[in-house]
């Protein structure tokens, strides 16, 4: 698989045509492994069939045994109805996952894509069994028998046709381009945790510096107190000082004025 990606690498450096037209060689050979499958599988899922089950008649929504022994499948009971339109639907799916990973290299979402394209092929396959009965009643009188190859051939080509460009629009991102996005965003994310990680840091300098500032404020404030504490403390010592001087004084001349009266 490697090649192949060179290939489809080099396709894509010379311009929007030539990858067009690699990727449509790519959807041939594609095509070419659906049709295998939905020639040879019928055969498989029949086997378990009992040959009453294979030819029982059925009809439902646009579909009946009777229309399909006017197109001239006189064989084509609901057995061998479910066993065609099972190999049909299995094709397909193949189809589906190998052009989306291969052919187009897609990075599309199975989950939005896959249903449109379940979609897309029921309607086309209601097409077909409509149209090819359709086709071989204008034929037939032209060209006999041969109406039912030339029909088979020209519903082929047109679900072969129609399915090329439904899947360049399904498939349209590129695994490359959805791969630059992730690797985009990642730098992004790495952006975003540097930018994160310089502002927390930026932050915590700031944090530290303010509490550094609270520290020696808090610290001068503690000084002046301590100095207010000592002033103060002085203010009371002196005025503790002059009262006992007061209360001496008071003291002495009381005790003069005793040492009078007992006189």
């Amino acid at each position: 698989m490697g090649k192949l990606n060179q290939i489809d690498k080099a396709a894509a450096s010379k311009g929007k045509g030539v990858e067009t037209f690699w990727q449509f060689i790519k959807f041939i050979v594609v095509s070419l492994g659906a049709f295998v499958i939905q020639t040879c599988l019928p055969y498989l899922i029949k086997l378990p069939m009992s040959e009453e089950f294979l030819q029982r008649p059925y009809e439902f929504w646009i579909y009946s045994s009777a229309a399909a022994e006017k197109a001239g499948m006189a064989t084509t009971g609901l057995g061998l109805f479910i066993a065609l339109t099972a190999s049909n639907i299995l094709a397909q799916v193949f189809s589906f996952f190998v052009n989306k990973e291969k052919t187009f290299n897609s990075a599309a979402n199975t989950k939005v894509v896959f249903p449109i394209y379940i979609i897309f092929t029921v309607a086309l396959i209601a097409f077909s069994a409509w149209l090819q009965p359709k086709l071989v009643d204008v034929l037939m009188p032209k060209i006999g028998q041969a109406s039912l190859a030339v029909s088979g051939a020209i519903c082929g080509a047109i679900q072969f046709f129609l399915y090329f460009p439904v899947d360049k629009i399904l498939f349209h991102k590129k695994k490359e381009e959805f791969a630059n996005a992730v690797e985009a965003a990642s730098e992004k994310t790495e952006e975003i945790k540097e930018d994160v990680a310089d502002a927390a840091e930026e932050i915590k300098e700031e944090a530290a510096e303010a509490i550094d500032d609270v520290k020696e404020d808090a610290a001068e404030v503690k000084e002046e107190v301590s100095e207010a504490a000592e002033e103060a403390k002085e203010e009371a010592a002196e005025v503790i000082e002059d009262v006992k001087e007061e209360a001496t004084e008071a003291v002495e001349e009381i005790k003069e004025a005793a040492d009078e009266i007992t006189e």
